[in-house]
């Protein structure tokens, strides 16, 4: 498990980075627009991504074995709401998002079967208690960030934009 999700911490950076390099294509205001999504516009539904991976990687900060490789989550702003506007400026999003996949990265790198298979505790977004093998959430994480950035390259088609191939074989291959 350990080899699939670090895979899948590289497409998280593989991915983001094509797409954020597409977006940028784009006038502010075409970015900033709201296209009727469920996040409303391409910086909105970025922007819900980079909330979820905080919340998530700070749920698995409380993990004691966890909690020094992502120290530099304090350099984050902490989200409250999953439709938070953390950077309402896409270059300002798009600098805090290369940041965070760099510590995604990072983390991946001090992952062990022992590490996944521990419990993290945390509260939903409904304030209820729960708890799940560390290597779950993971698996969670990153099908939440490939789930939402389906609906980013669909807002940025829409808006003439053409965000190229996204399979996780396409990144694999380039890999050799």
């Amino acid at each position: 498990m350990i080899e699939y999700l670090q895979r899948m911490a590289r497409y998280n950076r593989w991915m983001n980075r094509k797409l954020f390099a597409k977006v940028s294509e784009l006038p502010a205001r075409d970015i900033a627009e709201d296209r009727d999504a469920f996040f409303g516009s391409i910086l909105g539904t970025l922007n819900h991504i980079m909330v979820a991976d905080l919340l998530w990687l700070h749920r698995f900060a409380s993990n004691k074995a966890c909690h020094e490789a992502l120290m530099p989550l304090a350099e984050f702003p902490t989200p409250s709401l999953l439709r938070d506007i953390l950077y309402k400026e896409f270059s300002d999003l798009s600098d805090a998002r290369n940041q965070l996949d760099v510590l995604i990265l990072e983390f991946a790198d001090t992952w062990t079967d022992e590490l996944l298979a521990g419990m993290v505790h945390y509260r939903n977004m409904a304030g209820g208690k729960q708890q799940r093998p560390l290597g779950d959430l993971l698996q969670h994480f990153f099908n939440h960030q490939t789930h939402h950035r389906g609906q980013a390259t669909t807002l940025l088609f829409q808006a003439g934009i053409d965000p190229g191939p996204t399979d996780l074989l396409v990144m694999m291959m380039e890999e050799g």
